[in-house]
């Protein structure tokens, strides 16, 4: 953050001032346990913690000073306070007029899947003319988001901004903050059924990302999404896929399994032949999408090409890994639904020289889709023709499993935990063959497996 005075940021966020309007911060922070000397102290609030209870071990620590929605007991006069009405809602003011300091493009991703994988790639891209900032990791809600954009600095020529949504509402908030030139929704699924009543609430509240979309943007969607396709917009719009609908078309695809995928891209102005150093068709309509956006912000050709090219999978997204023996592991354990399950089997499918693993666990966020959800997986399991099936998870137990087993996999185990998955698996990986991990993140925690099976002797 360039330093700015908490006179600025009172007025930015609307709050009341106690102390000194001349004191610079360039430092923002909501951990207490972390501040750095001279930051600025966030005391956010939750169902189970409040920030505020932390404020003076923030102060103690060498902060400089913090906004709060009700004052200390005890104020110190040498440190500042704002008093606000809502300290989340004013980082994301704050994190809103500073990205107004700044006349740069700013792309804003949003979609039910995709979005880290599409912000590593089109960051990559647009890193080969401007110096660009991205979300780091996944840090795309409420809190992640203000604090990218507060990372923004006079070196920046261009942003990536990541964010996500669990109600109506989220994506407006976080647009009102990130003001795009171009704005992209990769698609609409059933990942947020756990939070919404339908795919068309799904939509609905992704939609919001057009509202803050800066004069002359440009909307971007993934163009072989059904749902996406009911969008009629108020602005330029660029639809991405294989479809006849499809404005930027993908042709001549050459799926080269696990070794990645070579298409051309097709706008209104060139052809783009693109080399993507990673597998699944879904990674073509990405780079389509990437590709859009990039000609829109003024990247040639060459840069487009050259920077998908370049394109290296976050950790645990989708990572194609050699092991010993000649064994593969195609690591996309961050996370799970079924239409990216379905997605990831089509690419362990390819495999040949051995047998195809898959090692799945259970998906969660998915509310009334849940049961089909794992239906469906497990029959693609049994009509790809994957050898062994390998499932963790009570969600897996009760639908997956027998799902798999009708269908015709051979060889369906299933295991409480990920350990006696891992245990299960090692006598039956053998060189030449091919395991995929994937599951939802925070109950299987399957990139931990992933860690042992790269550090394992074989």
């Amino acid at each position: 953050m360039m330093p700015t005075t908490t006179a600025q940021m009172c007025a930015a966020v609307h709050g009341t001032l106690c102390g000194d309007g001349a004191l610079t911060v360039s430092e923002i922070s909501t951990d207490s346990r972390s501040i750095g000397p001279g930051a600025w102290f966030v005391p956010l609030t939750g169902e189970r913690f409040d920030g505020h209870d932390y404020i003076d071990m923030a102060l103690d620590q060498g902060a400089a000073g913090c906004f709060c929605a009700r004052m200390p007991e005890t104020v110190r006069p040498d440190k500042t306070y704002i008093l606000v009405e809502n300290t989340r809602t004013a980082l994301r003011d704050l994190a809103g007029w500073y990205r107004g300091q700044f006349n740069i493009p700013v792309v804003q991703i949003t979609g039910s899947m995709g979005k880290t994988t599409l912000k590593e790639l089109l960051a990559g891209v647009l890193s080969e003319r401007f110096c660009t900032l991205k979300t780091p990791g996944n840090l795309n809600g409420d809190i992640g988001a203000p604090l990218t954009l507060l990372g923004l600095t006079r070196s920046h020529q261009a942003a990536v901004i990541e964010t996500g949504m669990d109600e109506f509402g989220q994506i407006r908030a976080l647009g009102q903050a990130v003001r795009p030139d171009v704005a992209i929704i990769t698609c609409v699924d059933d990942v947020h059924l756990s939070h919404f009543q339908s795919r068309e609430d799904i939509l609905r509240a992704k939609a919001e990302i057009f509202e803050n979309l800066r004069p002359g943007g440009l909307a971007v969607l993934g163009g072989d999404d059904p749902l996406l396709n009911t969008l009629r917009l108020d602005c330029d719009v660029a639809r991405c896929g294989l479809g006849e609908g499809c404005n930027v078309r993908l042709t001549d695809l050459e799926d080269l399994g696990l070794a990645g995928i070579k298409c051309t891209v097709v706008t209104e102005k060139a052809r783009y032949p693109l080399d993507i150093p990673s597998p699944g068709v879904h990674m073509a309509v990405l780079a389509a999408i990437a590709a859009a956006a990039a000609e829109r912000l003024g990247l040639t050709a060459e840069e487009i090409c050259r920077g998908i090219a370049g394109y290296a999978p976050a950790d645990n997204r989708l990572r194609v890994e050699r092991l010993t023996g000649g064994r593969i592991m195609i690591n996309d354990s961050y996370n799970a639904n079924p239409r990216s399950v379905r997605a990831d089997l089509a690419i362990l499918a390819k495999h040949t020289g051995g047998k195809r693993i898959a090692v799945l666990g259970d998906m969660t966020e998915l509310g009334s889709a849940e049961e089909s959800g794992h239906r469906d997986v497990g029959r693609t399991v049994g009509e790809l023709g994957i050898e062994m099936l390998l499932a963790v998870g009570e969600r897996s137990k009760k639908w997956m499993v027998p799902a798999a087993k009708e269908a015709g996999c051979a060889d369906v185990r299933w295991f409480a935990s990920r350990d006696e998955a891992r245990d299960a698996l090692l006598p039956h990986f053998a060189p030449g063959d091919a395991v995929l991990l994937k599951a939802s993140h925070f109950i299987c925690r399957f990139d931990l497996m992933a860690d042992q099976l790269r550090e394992y002797r074989f």
